[in-house]
């Protein structure tokens, strides 16, 4: 039987719109340096773009990625943010179900 606790539904919330928060950060992130790429100017660090991925913007981050056509050349940062959403939203889709 699952362990349902309003403590560890609002943990789970948290962590949706932690996440939720941090995608649209990401995504608004990827844009920006795409438009700097353009311009020539000084860019987003990729360690800064992978940092914000592991703490839970990777599915913004991917869709940032086609949407502005941006890091989609780069074989890393395809699998990566491919896999970091995987992982991140299989995750909280488990903690949902298990928890909830």
């Amino acid at each position: 039987m699952a362990f349902r606790s309003r403590s560890m539904n609002k943990l789970i919330l948290g962590a949706a719109l932690f996440g939720a928060a941090m995608s649209f950060v990401l995504f608004l992130l990827m844009g920006t340096d795409k438009r700097l790429a353009k311009r020539g100017a000084r860019r987003v660090p990729e360690r800064t773009l992978f940092l914000l991925a592991l703490l839970l913007g990777a599915p913004g981050g991917l869709l940032g990625m086609y949407a502005f056509r941006h890091k989609t050349r780069h074989w890393y940062f395809v699998l990566g943010f491919w896999g970091l959403a995987l992982l991140e939203l299989g995750a909280l889709g488990y903690s949902a179900y298990r928890f909830m």
